[in-house]
């Protein structure tokens, strides 16, 4: 407890964090909060002395806009995929990595190796892996087709080429490689979670079962997931925060078309609608919709501690 005489000082040395955070973090809260319930406001016309009257019009505006519940539900539809196989997916490395012990260590740096990895490289790298580049050479101005990594595995095992993301694709194909490109990316961290709590775990409830010839399975469903409940809760309440702001990574796949050049935003999310808005000049219209997909996570996150609160065991 710090002396009332020399509390001062405390406020003094924790003066710089406090301003930064209410300039770049309390001040823009605030001022979304303000733009979204100003009709039509834009920031350009604010500069050259404009009013906006208070209101709700930018909320409609957002919920009227014939694209809004395509964005909406490309985003719950990469949550509702990703988060259950990347959190089961993730629990099973761990597991497996808890029980190598010579080669734990290296294992651990390459499966977080991701995590510390610019988005847009491995967007890039994706788009490559599950692209088909055409060219035209020789004398006879022949077209010939470059498939990706993933395509050349297909063939492989005698399959066809399949049109993952170029243009003509198909909407299954394009939600296909993002889900497997939000999965391997989400599960670094997911993993250090679920690894940690595994290390944590008092290692007399194995040596008990063990004692009492209980198998691998009924150990893993009776210890195992009961005590990393509360990791598991805190990794799936993050992973759907996460997902409901999914942008960068379809922007690293697809570039700024957010889909094939056939249907441009076919996979647009509700972050990359917001950007569409401020680009626009529409800061009324992106406030607004930030203030729904805020209201929606926020929904969301006290359902799973609702649910969480039943499941898990502290």
């Amino acid at each position: 407890m710090v002396d009332n005489k020399q509390q001062w000082k405390a406020w003094l040395y924790l003066s710089p964090a406090i301003i930064l955070l209410l300039v770049f973090t309390v001040w823009p809260i605030i001022n979304t909060v303000r733009m979204a319930f100003l009709d039509g406001y834009k920031g350009l016309e604010a500069a050259g002395g404009a009013t906006f009257s208070f209101g709700v019009q930018n909320f409609v505006k957002v919920v009227k806009y014939q694209k809004f519940l395509q964005c909406l539900g490309n985003t719950a539809l990469m949550c509702v995929l990703t988060v259950p196989i990347s959190t089961l997916l993730a629990l099973f490395i761990a597991v497996c990595l808890n029980s190598i012990k010579a080669l734990q260590k290296p294992l651990q740096t390459i499966f977080f190796l991701p995590y510390v990895t610019n988005t847009i490289a491995i967007g890039m790298v994706f788009a490559a892996m599950f692209n088909i580049v055409g060219s035209f050479i020789g004398t006879q101005n022949e077209l010939i087709s470059n498939a990706g990594i993933i395509n050349n595995i297909i063939t492989f095992f005698g399959g066809s080429n399949v049109n993952w993301i170029n243009t003509g694709s198909s909407y299954a194909a394009n939600i296909a490689v993002m889900v497997v490109y939000i999965v391997w990316n989400a599960l670094p961290f997911k993993i250090l979670i679920l690894l940690g709590g595994l290390q944590s775990v008092n290692k007399q409830y194995y040596e008990a079962a063990k004692v009492d010839g209980t198998s691998r399975a009924r150990t893993f469903w009776r210890i195992t997931v009961p005590l990393l409940s509360p990791m598991i809760a805190y990794v799936v309440i993050t992973g759907f925060i996460g997902g409901f702001k999914e942008y960068s990574s379809v922007i690293g796949i697809f570039g700024q078309s957010m889909g094939p050049a056939n249907d441009a935003g076919r996979l647009n999310t509700m972050v990359g609608f917001i950007y569409d808005a401020l680009s626009s000049n529409n800061q009324g219209r992106a406030s607004a919709a930030a203030l729904i997909l805020f209201g929606i996570i926020l929904v969301v996150t006290l359902i799973n501690l609702y649910v969480s609160k039943k499941r898990v065991h502290y």
